[in-house]
């Protein structure tokens, strides 16, 4: 089992007040490492973030544990935490031998949640899936058929401005979907919102979902930039396929790292299986690492919305970009950020 490494943290909307004492933050460890025995250190790297975003306490109360991402059966305080670890072995008990759980498969609103999951989306999800990877072949070939050597540097340099750019759009739509609208929204609540309701109190339901229900809808939004690529190499002269190679290059790779975010997420939930390959892109921060993703799931799950490769979301947090705009959003409207999830949170069996 990996250890816990998580940037050095401290709640973002109370500036100042920074983490906790070492005994504290020992004591807070042993706590909440239900199933690890009470010698189980929990270590704190200071990775990626030079300014504070969530306290290491927060973190390890209220994110999901990575040595029981499925059970998810903590209490929901830390003092419950210790006092029941004292009194059940550290199992996730309570002192009374039951199951406390927090949210997982077991939650009353997740349940209700993928329940709503209907055969008519999976039907859209299907044809999405299908016409995307034929229309990625057919662009893979014409990309290729054009490559010229002399072109491989700003190929490199389209290449990483396309990460780059799929990586801000996963933590846009990302940030939409989480922070506002309803479940009860006509044809997007129930179709494209509930996922994002559903993973935060069921976060490792994504690893349950097959490469359909997984990837259909980032599949859905490459579709229209790999149509109009394969209409442009269609209809276009070979000159003007050259003199726009750079531009078709950037826009073929963004659409590649748009359809396979979802799949990048699922891979960042999943802490036994993955291939070699896949562990040692997360372990080079080449796409969204598991430890660096467990961020976002401290509740209320307010920053680190991109998961492509997580590389903006320490810039983005350092100016406050989100955090902005939800002010600026809720001065303009008097909707309040995240209430229909919060709403879905509160619901228990």
């Amino acid at each position: 089992m990996d250890l816990i490494s998580l940037p050095p943290c401290s709640r973002r909307l109370e500036t100042g007040k920074m983490a906790n004492s070492s005994s504290e933050h020992h004591q807070c460890a042993m706590g909440v490492t239900s199933g690890l025995s009470p010698t189980t250190t929990i270590k704190i790297s200071t990775t990626y973030l030079k300014t504070p975003v969530k306290t290491d306490r927060e973190i390890l109360e209220n994110s999901m544990l990575e040595d029981d991402p499925n059970s998810n059966t903590l209490p929901a305080s830390a003092d419950a935490m210790r006092s029941d670890a004292s009194s059940s072995g550290s199992n996730g008990n309570g002192a009374d031998g039951t199951k406390r759980p927090r949210w997982g498969p077991q939650h009353k609103g997740a349940q209700e949640l993928a329940k709503l999951y209907s055969s008519g989306k999976r039907t859209q999800e299907i044809i999405c899936v299908y016409i995307c990877i034929t229309l990625m072949l057919i662009n893979l070939i014409l990309i290729l058929k054009h490559f010229r050597i002399e072109r491989v540097s700003k190929v490199v340099v389209a290449a990483a401005f396309g990460i780059l750019t799929a990586d801000f759009g996963s933590g846009l739509v990302h940030w939409g979907a989480d922070t506002w609208g309803s479940v009860d929204l006509p044809i997007l609540g129930k179709n494209f919102l509930r996922p994002f309701r559903e993973h935060h109190i069921d976060p490792t339901s994504i690893t349950r979902h097959d490469f359909i229900e997984t990837n259909g809808d980032n599949f859905m939004v490459a579709l229209p930039i790999l149509g109009k690529l394969a209409w442009n190499f269609f209809t276009r002269s070979n000159s003007e396929i050259q003199q726009e190679y750079v531009l078709s290059a950037y826009l073929f790779l963004c659409s590649i790292f748009i359809a396979m975010t979802n799949q990048i997420h699922k891979w960042s939930h999943t802490y036994w299986g993955l291939p070699r390959w896949v562990l040692f892109l997360q372990n080079h921060h080449i796409i969204l690492p598991r430890r660096h993703h467990r961020i976002h799931h401290v509740a209320p799950h307010e920053t680190y919305f991109c998961i492509t490769t997580g590389w903006l979301n320490w810039p983005l947090e350092k100016i406050r970009f989100w955090s902005a705009l939800e002010a600026v959003i809720e001065t303009c409207t008097g909707h309040k950020p995240r209430a229909d999830d919060f709403k879905w949170a509160q619901k228990r069996t």
